[in-house]
C-alpha cells in the first residue's frame, strides 16, 4: 500500500473509533437517567427503551461501524428526557394553589444604570 492509503486507513480508523466512544458515552448517559423512569411516565419510558433497543440492534439505517445514526437516537432520546425530569421537577417544587406562570412575570423590569 501507498503512504497515502495508509494515511486514509489510519484516519477512518480514528474517526471509527472517535464515534464508536461517542456512542458509549451517550448511551451511559441514557442509561443514568433510567432512575427518573418510574417519574417521567409512558413517554420516557418509550424513549429510554426505545434508543436503547435501536442502539444495539443490529439492523440499523447505516452500517455498524458508522455510529452516527446511533448517536442521532440517543442524543435525541437525551434531550427529551431531559426536558421531562426539568419539567417533572418544576411541577414537584409548584405548591398547591400557586399559579402556573413564575413569579414577577407580569412585572416589568428596569434596566440597571
Amino acid at each position: 500500500m501507498s503512504r497515502e492509503a495508509w494515511i486514509l486507513v489510519v484516519l477512518g480508523g480514528v474517526v471509527v473509533v472517535a464515534t464508536l466512544i461517542g456512542a458509549v458515552l451517550l448511551a451511559v448517559r441514557v442509561v443514568r437517567t433510567r432512575r427518573l423512569l418510574t417519574s417521567l411516565g409512558a413517554g420516557g419510558k418509550v424513549a429510554f427503551y426505545g434508543a436503547l433497543i435501536y442502539t444495539i440492534f443490529p439492523v440499523d439505517l447505516l452500517p455498524d461501524p458508522i455510529y452516527l445514526d446511533d448517536m442521532g437516537v440517543l442524543a435525541g432520546a437525551l434531550i427529551y428526557l431531559t426536558r421531562l425530569a426539568h419539567r417533572h421537577r418544576a411541577a414537584i417544587r409548584r405548591l398547591p394553589g400557586q399559579p402556573d406562570a413564575p413569579p414577577g412575570a407580569g412585572r416589568t423590569r428596569r434596566p440597571v444604570p
